[in-house]
């Protein structure tokens, strides 16, 4: 929008990415909006607890990451809740995660490396499947002529089928707010996995009938034996997409590499 002031002079808005990467440029809010991916909503003190940090030290960076409009807030008496402010803040950070610089972080214990490579296999993107298994799902699709990517990603009249035969109807039409098919750079693989609404009908599908399952107070997920049957059978998935492989126990200077923090 332009705009003239008395003295004839005009000014005109512009997106202010240098605002936007400040607010992500100190790790403890960066480590808030990647424990928010999940898509759940946190309390300051969970999240303090999370970063490491006093709870006054998270209620500041709160403050900022609310008023900069990555997060939404809503208050229940005394207690503050605070998530994400919607899908597309989600899919935002995870393409920022992985097009971020890794760094070296420690592997002190067989239980860290395990936690590290179940993240790796298969975790929530705020409403969508991320991880190896999302990256498979994506790919697959393609191969399939589900998805085919021309004027960027589209579910092809197959796919519609295919998703109307698991008993997901209504997946040609999506919320006016929401894009229909969109892919997120995941940070784990470098690959893109499916996210909009059909990656969100998919995984509230996979979801509801057990093809999957959350950990708590965790963005990953398993795969259950009727799951690895199901992926199997609707889309040829192999297993070694669909079970994670176990970590050997990590040696005292043995380092992996990662993003910021766990999550």
């Amino acid at each position: 929008m332009i705009r003239w002031d008395a003295d004839h002079e005009s000014t005109a808005e512009t997106p202010d990415l240098a605002a936007l990467a400040a607010l992500l440029a100190d790790r403890t809010r960066a480590a808030i909006c990647i424990a928010l991916l999940d898509g759940g909503t946190w309390t300051a003190g969970e999240l303090a607890e999370y970063a490491g940090v006093a709870p006054s030290t998270a209620t500041e960076h709160l403050n900022l990451l609310v008023a900069g409009g990555l997060l939404a807030e809503e208050r229940q008496g005394r207690r503050r809740y605070v998530r994400l402010a919607g899908p597309d803040t989600a899919e935002t950070l995870e393409n920022l995660a992985g097009l971020a610089p890794y760094r070296q972080v420690r592997i002190r214990s067989l239980a860290e490396a395990n936690h590290r490579r179940a993240l790796h296999h298969a975790r929530t993107c705020y409403d969508h499947i991320a991880g190896a298994l999302g990256v498979a799902l994506a790919e697959t699709m393609l191969e399939r002529g589900l998805l085919v990517r021309e004027y960027g990603l589209e579910l092809t009249t197959a796919g519609a089928a295919w998703l109307a035969d698991l008993g997901i109807p209504h997946a040609g039409q999506s919320p006016a707010h929401r894009a229909h098919v969109r892919t997120c750079l995941d940070w784990t693989s470098r690959r893109q996995h499916l996210s909009g609404a059909v990656g969100a009908a998919l995984y509230r599908h996979a979801l509801e009938h057990r093809w999957i399952i959350k950990a708590p107070a965790s963005r990953i997920l398993a795969v259950t034996e009727v799951g690895r049957a199901a992926f199997r059978e609707r889309l040829g998935l192999p297993d070694e997409v669909l079970t994670p492989t176990p970590a050997t126990p990590p040696p005292r200077d043995r380092t992996e590499v990662s993003p910021r923090r766990p999550g």
